[in-house]
């Protein structure tokens, strides 16, 4: 019996032994709801087996003509993004509820012929997702603007996993003609950009959703004059790990933090063809700690927010758009998530493997309020992911999300500190978070090396899955514990005397990481990578190794060992200089100086103990 891997793994499959071969000329039947699913078909099919087949919406081709039909039929595929596959010796047919269910079958075709070539099994699938919004959002203000390849190259490849939407995490790197001052160092997505990724998302049955943070997290605006009297504060404020310097937050009570909004808004979200809008909102630490202070303490600081979150409600529904925003402050005031409008969405986020998504989710859904399960690829403030925890944290938030209701899964990936690992530390978890979105009871049995390998490292030997997998989890053998990052990441961005001050290292630890990336790294030699970045992944993951090994170094050093100083710094040299042409393959300029920054600090530390 034929030999293959689905992903995301269909829901149900059944698998016989005749063989259907796939004809050198044939034709394509379809209508007018499954043009991008058969032109996308037709590309495959040329690059794959260099076949050629055309397409026609003539229902009275005779039928021995035919190699493929894609059909709308709710009835055979009665679930929204559905479809039923079939191969027989008539043909490959391709039932789909809708236009997107007539793509995914499309995508598990092309996924049998990549693997088989020519010669198909007979075979029976039914398959639909379990969320109906199955998304991915990616980091683009901490410091990476990925290129215009890199963002093509992942929305093609999210496509093929029934991915459906993408958000592009913005505070500062749209490029708002009004505000030059904010993003002119930054490289940023332009309005001409968005609207040709607009299209190719589209073409892929992917919605890319506007991102914009309106509230927390805007000091890359409020640092600058014009925009500085719009701070909650630009003083030293209290957050719950201790103490932040300001600015952070907009004033909710100053009415020029709606004014400005309301400017971006204007002139953002025109370039985006979807009605959904994630505004952000979340963190904002700093609120009653300044401008909002008597407000806060006359109405209480849940109140104050949610005054705030309506009128910038106010402001998208005007324009048209449905209202995301994160949920963490709200869920801070349970009393307060009856008044939420029911037609806005709250991203329901957290991001370890014991976060409360079951008791945050029957919240919102007691309430009436739709919401997404938010969780992330632990790929941040770790260098090399996290594996265990991240696995953890996107099977709860999809468990909790089935059972409550959820409307979507939103797949987060961050890049907090300087955004240091490199974009194949994120794959794991992306590829998890597929699976658990389309089909979350296939995935508590999947393979993830495998999965990782074959689908997002086009290796099917298994070695990159299984590199990737063991290197997200050597954090584990650190002996810290440490809140949403590795303590071998803050090995290498901590001064030393945080790091002594904190304890809990040993050198029996870090040897023990040290030796667990060495051999996590060897089945390198026998990975058969096919992607044509594959030299640049190889570039990336011995970064990766070597960040890590540098990392343990560092923390024996401090530690006691002797007379390594100058080659630690001659060691961190030469990971800079790879890390600025590493970055350079992927993504813009702008942003390198500031993600540089944390390395010449430790640089300079090198070169005062030498």
């Amino acid at each position: 019996m034929a030999n293959f891997q689905l992903f995301p793994t269909p829901k149900r499959i059944s698998v016989y032994e005749t063989i259907y071969q796939l004809p050198v000329t044939a034709l394509i039947l379809l209508d007018e709801h499954s043009l991008a699913a058969a032109q996308r078909f037709q590309q495959a099919l040329w690059q794959q087996v260099q076949l050629r087949w055309e397409r026609t919406l003539s229902a009275t081709i005779p039928p021995e003509l035919i190699g493929l039909r894609i059909l709308l039929a709710p009835d055979l595929a009665p679930q929204p993004q559905g479809y039923r596959l079939t191969v027989r010796q008539e043909g490959i047919t391709i039932w789909a509820h809708d236009s997107a269910g007539a793509f995914y079958g499309v995508a598990t075709l092309i996924q049998l012929i990549e693997q088989l070539g020519r010669d198909l099994p007979y075979l029976d699938v039914q398959d639909w997702p379990d969320f109906a919004a199955r998304g991915v959002m990616l980091d683009i203000s901490r410091d990476k603007v990925p290129t215009m390849e890199t963002l093509f190259a992942l929305v093609d490849r999210l496509a093929s996993w029934k991915i459906n939407q993408l958000q592009l995490y913005t505070e500062h790197t749209f490029a708002y003609r009004n505000h030059p001052i904010v993003w002119q160092k930054a490289s940023p997505m332009t309005g001409e950009e968005i609207l040709i990724l607009d299209a190719y998302c589209r073409e892929r049955m992917i919605e890319l959703v506007p991102n914009q943070n309106s509230f927390g997290h805007m000091q890359r605006w409020l640092k600058h004059a014009p925009y500085a009297h719009l701070a909650e504060t630009q003083d030293e404020f209290r957050v719950p790990w201790g103490k932040m310097q300001g600015p952070f937050s907009l004033a909710p009570v100053n009415p020029g933090s709606l004014e400005l909004i309301s400017g971006l808004y204007d002139e953002l979200l025109p370039h985006f063809s979807s009605r959904l809008f994630n505004v952000g909102c979340d963190e904002t630490f700093d609120l009653g700690q300044g401008q909002s202070q008597d407000a806060c303490a006359r109405r209480g600081v849940g109140r104050v927010y949610l005054e705030y979150l309506l009128k910038v409600y106010g402001e998208v529904v005007r324009r048209g758009f449905r209202m995301q925003f994160w949920g963490d402050i709200v869920t801070q005031y349970p009393d307060l998530v009856a008044a939420l409008p029911r037609d806005a969405i709250a991203l329901l986020w957290g991001y370890e493997a014991e976060h409360p998504f079951r008791e945050q989710a029957q919240q919102f859904a007691a309430a009436g309020v739709p919401f997404y399960v938010c969780p992330g690829t632990s790929s941040w403030c770790s260098l090399a992911g996290r594996t265990d925890n991240a696995l953890g944290n996107l099977r709860a938030a999809a468990l909790a999300g089935l059972e409550f209701g959820a409307l979507g899964y939103l797949n987060t990936d961050w890049g907090d500190y300087g955004h240091w690992q490199v974009l194949p530390v994120s794959f794991l978890g992306w590829v998890a978070g597929a699976a658990y979105a389309w089909n979350a009871a296939a995935a508590e049995s999947a393979n993830w090396p495998s999965l990782v390998s074959q689908f997002a490292f086009d290796d099917r030997s298994g070695s990159m899955g299984q590199v990737m997998y063991d290197l997200g989890n050597v954090y584990q053998l650190s002996g810290q514990a440490l809140h949403n990052s590795s303590a071998l990441f803050w090995l290498l961005r901590w001064p030393a005397e945080r790091i002594l001050e904190r304890g809990g290292l040993s050198k029996e630890a870090l040897v023990a990481c040290r030796a667990a990336v060495e051999r996590a790294c060897l089945p390198l030699l026998s990975e058969r990578m096919t992607r044509s970045d594959a030299e640049l992944i190889r570039r990336e993951v011995a970064l990766t190794a070597r960040m890590l090994s540098h990392a343990c170094r560092r923390g024996e050093m401090l530690l006691g060992a002797q007379n390594m100083q100058r080659e630690l710094r001659e060691d961190l040299r030469q990971i800079v200089e790879e890390y600025r042409t590493v970055w350079l393959l992927r993504n813009r300029p702008g942003g390198l100086a500031d993600s540089l920054a944390g390395f010449e600090e430790l640089l300079a530390e090198y070169q005062a103990l030498a």
